[in-house]
């Protein structure tokens, strides 16, 4: 048994005992499939911006993958969030639930909207929104009047709540939506990094009334930068895609806009990228299972440390695999990044809580006790599809 004190070298003999010890990278995209092929025939075609044909064939995929009604593409997941943000009726001065232990484009989109970012705390299940603890922090904190959830400390409205699923993990919607049936606030979903991901055989980002995605470089697909939106509501889909379009009325050549809309669709180029790798997608969450299985192997008899799994009755797609320290162990974080670091095996701490970020400091916020120690225990570990064979 490894002895705790041996512990940043007990994980790095974990690591590379799976990924092997040539430098490895924390998350890299694999183009194994028709990306060359499908990039081809988008430049032959010269449509290469917001019109064309694999925009159409990257949303009609991502409906069917999903099994959402309607996937509207666009530049990437941020913009996606903030669209989505609006279309629930978030105005600005209302207040958006969303958890205090997330990459921070979801509280950017926010901020874009106008709106405040209301921090709440996680539960360690999944490492996402922890719906008990969120609904006693309304009880104790808001009012309803006229339908409406209202802050008591500031009278503003909380009008949104926006589950993410960290690393791919799903949250306990569920749970979440009956918070929000009880409390009026509409659902949205960061689905960001859960592509592939479900609860009880549906998957995550069709639970609210919207959902995003992102396909950055780093995600389980990707189509260099760019993201969608997903919902079953027809009438919110053309509206996602008309404000996502710059507002603009069909018209054969007048260039006539009826509201604040954003030039915000996917270009064809990007959604050809996009293609070719939905078509790989069950092959690489294929992969991705198998490295978690080959970690958790190699981490059994490792003291001090855990590798987080789905939660049950999920299925995650491990798009980042992580280690919670034990909190008698927490303090030896930074020597574990350090020494895999130095290894040439890249690993990375969980993003600095959202209150912690000089712009939001300010923001209301619910006791964050599980938060913060997840924000000291958390390391990501290298992830990418293809690293273990089969």
């Amino acid at each position: 048994m490894d002895r705790l004190h041996d512990l940043p070298q007990s994980i790095v003999r974990a690591i590379a005992d799976v990924v092997g010890t040539d430098p490895v990278a924390l998350h890299e995209p694999r183009f194994r499939g028709n990306e060359w092929a499908y990039l081809r025939e988008c430049l032959d075609s010269t449509f290469v911006s917001s019109v064309g044909a694999f925009v159409d064939r990257f949303e009609a995929d991502l409906a069917a993958c999903t099994g959402a009604a309607r996937a509207v593409a666009v530049v990437n997941g941020t913009a996606a969030l903030q669209v989505a943000l609006r279309l629930v009726g978030v105005v600005p001065g209302d207040q958006v639930l969303l958890p205090a232990l997330t990459f921070v484009a979801t509280a950017n989109a926010v901020a874009y909207c106008q709106a405040v970012p209301h921090f709440v705390d996680s539960e360690a299940r999944s490492l996402g929104m922890d719906a008990e603890a969120l609904r006693e922090h309304l009880h104790v904190n808001t009012k309803m009047r006229a339908g409406l959830c209202i802050h008591r400390d500031s009278g503003q409205v909380i009008r949104a709540m926006v589950p993410m699923h960290t690393f791919g993990h799903p949250v306990n919607m569920p749970a979440l939506l009956a918070v929000a049936h009880d409390f009026g606030i509409a659902v949205v979903e960061d689905a960001a990094e859960s592509l592939g991901s479900s609860i009880g055989g549906q998957h995550t980002g069709t639970f609210g009334r919207l959902g995003t995605l992102s396909f950055n470089g780093n995600k389980t697909i990707t189509t260099g930068g760019g993201g969608a939106i997903l919902t079953n509501d027809l009438a919110l889909a053309a509206r996602a895609k008309h404000l996502t379009t710059t507002a603009k009325l069909p018209h054969r050549w007048a260039f006539n806009h009826d509201e604040l809309g954003y030039n915000y669709r996917l270009p064809n180029l990007n959604a050809a990228l996009g293609c070719a790798q939905l078509e790989q997608l069950p092959q690489f969450l294929a992969e991705k299972r198998r490295l978690h299985e080959a970690y958790r192997a190699s981490f059994a008899d490792v003291q001090g440390v855990s590798l987080v799994t789905e939660p049950a009755g999920c299925r995650s797609n491990f798009w980042l695999q992580a280690l919670l320290l034990d909190e008698a162990v927490a303090d030896q974080r930074d020597a574990v990044l350090a020494a895999t670091n130095d290894a040439g095996l890249m690993t990375r701490p969980v993003w600095t809580l959202m209150h912690r970020l000089g712009h939001f400091a300010s923001a209301p916020r619910a006791p964050l006790p599980v938060a913060e120690s997840l924000e000291r225990r958390l390391i990501n570990i290298p992830s990418s599809a293809g690293l273990v064979s089969a």
